[in-house]
């Protein structure tokens, strides 16, 4: 009892002192002098932190992509996740970055390759180089990551490592720098581009290169498309499909909050992370009864790729909208992205997980809802807190069409470079006969002739089959054998 007394006292008399004009004069030069040293290393372990969760997004892309996929490209999926992240990490550091974080001019970096000549922070934001380093990685795994999920089911793994190799060390950062780099065109004009998260920047870039990826390869063997008279054949797995899903809904709380790069805004935080939560809620929602009428079946598929339509739509907007906006952000988006897979189907493009439509369609969609929904009350985040003398306001809430207009302009500039540059490199990767296994491969298994094993033991349930109790049938069958709809062969 007389510590705590003794403590209490020293509380209150520090109290007392600090309110003093004298104390307080004290105090504030203090604070000054002690920011640098406390304020950047809190807002670098954000930044850690953010990009620890960011990079776990990759074991949610493993599980989605396996569970969309079927029993024999398991193994593949694992090791393109994999490889992926391997050569991001090395052409990232090599010249990726420099690409797209370094002094140079509109449209490309020039400075850091090799993380050379690096300072001990990068740019004003006070967090830790390597650390800032680390978390843009994080995003540009993802993006790549997003690429393969289109592609599954029928791409060569050699091929796969070159595409890669485009997609994370110049594709992505080059695009990049337009709108993050530290002078892209689009971030230095007279009213800046906003990409908070990465809609257009990581999602709308991974979609298109999707979309490009796809085409090239064509339909797996087998797909009968809904114009036909066929539709997508079923995931083999929707328990793996599931976890991954809200893995990654789970590690976009690293993707979106962290983005803020500051510790100190913690309004921001707090805002940014309610915002991702209730869109990713009212997508999955939307999506799942806006499909109902179709089949009378609640999808679980389209369920998943619901709430993850709503958190692409709503990373580039998630600082400067409203739990509302975001909750009309997240069912707009579902909706979207229905619509796109529908339109995918029509166009006979296979992408087996809806890669397209949920990060290409959506990702355009949120870029273009900042300049519906942006309130214009919540300004900027920086290294101490919100710069709330800039303002962000769109068209719903009295900003006219000028942020809207912008908004277009970036996303088209990005959707068609990105587009365009891919579907070169994927058909000049396919000229060296490369990109596609050969017929037999696909038919055979690619986890058996490209990785030499399969991911499921084979009498679990590999090739279609599983364990069946003695004296029942073997015969494989289909999981939409009553719907009419041809499966593959082999699935």
């Amino acid at each position: 009892m007389l510590g705590l007394g003794l403590v209490i006292f020293g509380v209150s008399a520090l109290a007392w002192y600090f309110s003093t004009k004298a104390g307080a004069a004290m105090l504030g030069q203090q604070v000054a002098a002690k920011a640098d040293d406390i304020v950047n290393p809190l807002n670098t372990v954000w930044v850690l932190v953010a990009a620890f969760l960011v990079f776990f997004m990759q074991a949610g892309f493993m599980m989605l992509e396996a569970g969309f996929g079927r029993t024999r490209e398991v193994s593949n999926v694992m090791l393109e996740c994999i490889a992926d992240t391997c050569l991001c990490g090395v052409l990232f550091w090599a010249f990726g970055f420099a690409f797209m974080f370094g002094t140079g001019n509109g449209f490309i970096g020039h400075t850091f390759f090799f993380l050379n000549d690096a300072p001990a922070t990068y740019g004003s934001t006070g967090i830790a180089f390597l650390a800032f380093f680390l978390f843009q990685f994080a995003f540009a795994d993802t993006c790549s990551t997003i690429t393969s999920g289109a592609m599954v089911g029928r791409t060569a793994f050699g091929g796969d490592l070159v595409y890669s190799a485009a997609v994370s060390g110049f594709i992505y950062p080059i695009i990049g720098h337009w709108v993050w780099g530290p002078d892209g065109w689009l971030a230095t004009m007279n009213t800046p581009f906003r990409d908070f998260a990465g809609s257009t920047v990581v999602h709308t870039i991974g979609g298109m290169i999707a979309l490009a990826g796809a085409i090239a390869l064509g339909p797996r063997i087998g797909r009968k498309f809904k114009r036909d008279g066929g539709g997508m054949p079923p995931g083999h797995d929707m328990i793996l499909a599931s976890l991954g899903g809200v893995i990654l809904w789970f590690g976009w709380y690293g993707f979106n909050p962290g983005s803020t790069l500051s510790a100190m805004d913690f309004g921001g935080i707090g805002r940014v992370a309610t915002n991702t939560t209730l869109a990713a809620c009212a997508g999955g929602l939307v999506a799942m009864f806006y499909v109902y009428p179709r089949s009378h079946k609640w999808d679980t598929g389209i369920t998943i790729n619901g709430f993850l339509a709503g958190l692409v739509a709503i990373t580039c907007p998630c600082y400067w909208v409203s739990p509302l906006g975001s909750l009309c952000i997240g069912a707009i988006a579902a909706v979207v992205m229905v619509c796109a897979v529908d339109f995918v189907e029509w166009l006979r493009v296979d992408d087996p997980i809806g890669a397209v439509a949920v990060h290409g369609a959506c990702g355009i969609f949120g870029t273009l809802s900042l300049g519906l929904f942006a309130t214009g009350q919540y300004g900027l985040p920086g290294p101490l807190g919100a710069d709330t003398s800039i303002r962000v306001e769109g068209l719903f809430y009295g900003g006219g069409f000028k942020q809207l207009g912008v908004q277009a302009l970036g996303s088209l500039a990005v959707t068609v470079a990105t587009f365009s540059i891919a579907l070169v490199v994927m058909y000049a990767v396919k000229s060296l006969g490369i990109l596609r296994v050969s017929r037999e491969i696909e038919l055979g298994g690619i986890d058996i002739h490209e990785h030499g094993a399969p991911a499921y033991h084979p009498e679990f349930a590999y090739m279609g089959h599983s364990v069946i109790p003695s004296g029942e049938s073997t015969r494989p069958v289909s999981p939409m054998s009553d719907t009419g709809v041809t499966v593959g062969a082999g699935d």
